[in-house]
């Protein structure tokens, strides 16, 4: 595969570097009891602000949501960080919720990455591989597995890892970019992880979760 701008990415890796590693020591460094809240904030993620997601998250944990027995939708409906899709959003965190004994002993379990993947798309409403992905990267769990969003599909067609952006993302087409992109990393020399965050830094202007 012929890829391009390789110099430009490396320049921009040793930039950015020691910020991305820290962040990922970081992920790896979370707690088994903040595991809920970070699966909370994967399924408020599509098509919504990571900032407003962000935001909510950090209101769920001062709640207590996991404890306590609260409405998630008005805490989604604010103006101050509205999350789209509130409403369905609101029920996907309290089935998740109701089921989270199983969840959580699923992601502690002896499964591979690709398998808890594969559970959680199948038994966990409101994720897909892209957010069940990101669920297992914010804890340090994805073992290289990648997060497939809009800004890593640009990056990947920006240094010719893929020819055009696919429309849809099914299971088959999702498989197939992440193995062009575990490759692409590999003759890097850059781990998917610190790949996904250099990208996402490269569009939001910051190291976001």
């Amino acid at each position: 595969m012929s890829y391009r701008h390789t110099e430009e990415l490396h320049a921009a890796f040793r930039k950015k570097r020691a910020a991305i590693r820290r962040r990922l020591r970081e992920y790896r460094a979370v707690p088994v009891s903040g595991y809920f809240y970070e699966l909370v904030y994967c399924l408020m993620t599509p098509q919504s602000s990571a900032v407003n997601a962000a935001k909510a998250q950090q209101r769920f944990e001062e709640a207590d949501l996991l404890h306590r027995e609260i409405d998630p939708e008005p805490f989604l409906f604010t103006r101050e960080y509205y999350i789209r899709f509130h409403r369905t959003k609101a029920r996907h965190i309290t089935e998740m919720k109701r089921n989270y004994a199983l969840i959580e002993a699923v992601t502690i379990g002896p499964m591979t990455a690709e398998e808890k993947r594969e559970w959680f798309v199948r038994n966990v409403k409101g994720l897909s591989y892209k957010e069940a992905t990101h669920f297992l990267r914010n804890i340090g769990r994805n073992d290289g597995l990648a997060i497939l969003d809009r800004h890593i599909l640009k990056n990947l067609r920006r240094y010719g890892v893929i020819r055009s952006i696919p429309a849809t993302l099914t299971k088959k087409r999702y498989l197939s970019i992440e193995r062009k992109f575990r490759r692409f990393a590999e003759e890097a020399g850059i781990t998917v992880d610190e790949l996904d965050l250099l990208f996402w830094s490269a569009e939001a202007g910051e190291i976001l979760k």
